[in-house]
């Protein structure tokens, strides 16, 4: 049996802390619930996730994630209600300045499940996924 109880935040470090709140925020429709800009950091949540985002510090050299070479995160899984869901983000996100889209909507396996994956303009790799049911 498990001495934890689930995933209380998920820190993630981005480049630029208002543009990656904006996208949470304005594209997705989840809630700033706090914001420390002498740390900077801030977090945002769609009501029962929440995300810590750090602003990375710009003063010395930057390096972006490369999911094939960094340990640690890979990306994020959110998921969505509905395929229809699924796919007006789809192209609320697409349409979002700064993105990255790695592939739109698309079948997991043999489905029915269907997935997307970006990277929104921070720089963070995202993926949306509905469960088919």
């Amino acid at each position: 049996m498990a001495h934890t109880t689930g995933l209380d935040h998920l820190g993630l470090t981005v480049k630029n802390l208002d543009q990656t709140t904006a996208f949470f925020v304005d594209v997705l429709g989840w809630e700033e619930k706090s914001r420390d800009p002498g740390y900077p950091r801030n977090s945002v949540t769609d009501g029962n996730m929440r995300l810590t985002l750090w602003q990375v510090d710009h003063s010395g050299h930057v390096t972006s994630f490369d999911r094939r070479a960094n340990i640690g995160l890979h990306h994020v899984a959110l998921s969505v209600a509905s395929e229809a869901q699924l796919m007006e983000l789809s192209r609320r996100i697409a349409a979002w300045p700064g993105i990255e889209i790695e592939f739109m909507p698309e079948l997991v396996g043999d489905g029915p499940r269907k997935h997307m994956m970006f990277a929104e303009p921070g720089g963070l790799r995202l993926e949306l996924i509905w469960s088919g049911a």
